[in-house]
């Protein structure tokens, strides 16, 4: 399978609805995509400026300055001490990891590539991509044999599952016995809702409650866009086995997948600065505050959201009638459709949108 052989995009089929949206006299509330609307930080978006004199070509692999930054982000906000350069990679956001890494790793027909039920698509993107079967089960015990790649979420996109250390280290050990790479996608690791951020309430897969000593087989991924509103950066990062960050930067190089010199700087900055963070996380805790109540009281009951950026709620009845009484009142959400087949009568609110919008969504939702 190629490219040219992967389905429409789904995000086309709730055009009708957030049309309809749009015509509630006072305008959509856009709860669809989780795109990040509060402003860059500005010291962020000055060390980007500063670094715009890029005449030579950026290192694949990163600056030193913004290896060792990761590295120190990982002991410092995930509880992983020991990372060094042979550890991390930059990349160019997580979409392009998430979607390339069964090529990178050399996966095709007849491996499998394991997901969440409740599944980003571009796991199975990847999986197709390649040829390889995509396989979605959240229990590590009936993990196929076949399987070559593993991704769990943590927090979940779209659920907002936070898996314990416990649970970590099941997949981990699970992993290992199949011969497969395990890949944790953390991109939301620093909005854990269930203790404060200071107390670290989103386990990393390296952390060596999980692990030990041992990183073997074992990837955590993690994104700047949610955490330091850095969607339109593109960047993001790996870090694990070193064997397997060596042999991802050796593919990577070949296909020239390398982060933009300005943007190695800005991330050096922003993994740096975690006050920045500490507002920002503030700021969608307030959304939630206002926004969850609102949906309850509206009929809809809510599953995990434990973590992240979304809302993962249910009223009873298929998506897309969800998505028809909610374009109604002018707001607009995701369909559980596009998060795999188990959950049809799920919908994703995300929590980016202004402070204004979120409060009128409350008051419609109320109404």
């Amino acid at each position: 399978m190629g490219v040219a052989d992967l389905a429409d995009y789904p995000w086309d089929a709730v055009a009708p609805y957030a049309e309809r949206a749009r015509r509630h006299p006072d305008g959509i509330v856009d709860l669809s995509i989780g795109s990040p609307v509060d402003p860059t930080p500005q010291v962020i978006a000055e060390a980007l400026a500063d670094a715009t004199d890029a005449h030579a070509y950026p290192q694949t692999a990163g600056t030193p300055a913004l290896r060792e930054a990761i590295a120190e982000w990982y002991h410092r906000r995930r509880g992983v001490p020991g990372l060094s350069a042979a550890n991390v990679l930059p990349t160019v956001g997580s979409k392009e990891l998430v979607a390339l890494l069964p090529l990178l790793l050399g996966l095709g027909p007849g491996d499998a590539v394991v997901h969440p039920r409740a599944a980003y698509p571009t796991y199975e993107v990847g999986a197709r991509l390649v040829g390889a079967e995509p396989v979605a089960s959240d229990d590590p015990s009936s993990w196929p044999a076949n399987a070559r790649l593993i991704w769990i979420n943590s927090p979940g996109n779209p659920d907002g599952r936070v898996l314990s250390t416990d649970e970590l280290a099941d997949a981990v050990a699970r992993a290992r016995e199949i011969g497969a790479v395990l890949a944790s996608d953390e991109c939301y690791a620093e909005l854990g809702w269930d203790a404060p951020w200071d107390q670290q309430p989103v386990p990393s897969v390296l952390d060596p409650a999980v692990v030990a000593d041992d990183l073997t087989g074992v990837l955590s991924v993690y994104s700047l866009s949610k955490q330091s509103n850095l969607a339109g950066y593109r960047a993001a990062f790996l870090a694990g086995d070193p064997a397997l960050v060596s042999r991802l930067l050796t593919g990577r190089k070949h296909l020239g997948l390398m982060p933009p010199a300005p943007v190695q700087r800005a991330m050096t900055v922003a993994l740096g600065d975690d006050e920045h963070v500490a507002v920002q996380r503030e700021r969608y805790a307030r959304r939630r505050a206002v926004l969850k109540p609102a949906i309850e009281a509206a009929g809809f009951t809510i599953d995990r959201s434990e973590g992240g950026l979304y809302l993962w709620a249910t009223e009873g009845r298929d998506a897309w009638e969800s998505l028809d009484r909610l374009a109604d009142l002018g707001i607009l959400v995701g369909p559980g459709h596009f998060y795999g087949t188990h959950f049809p009568q799920h919908v994703r609110f995300s929590l980016t949108a202004t402070d204004e919008r979120i409060d009128a969504a409350a008051e419609r939702l109320r109404a």
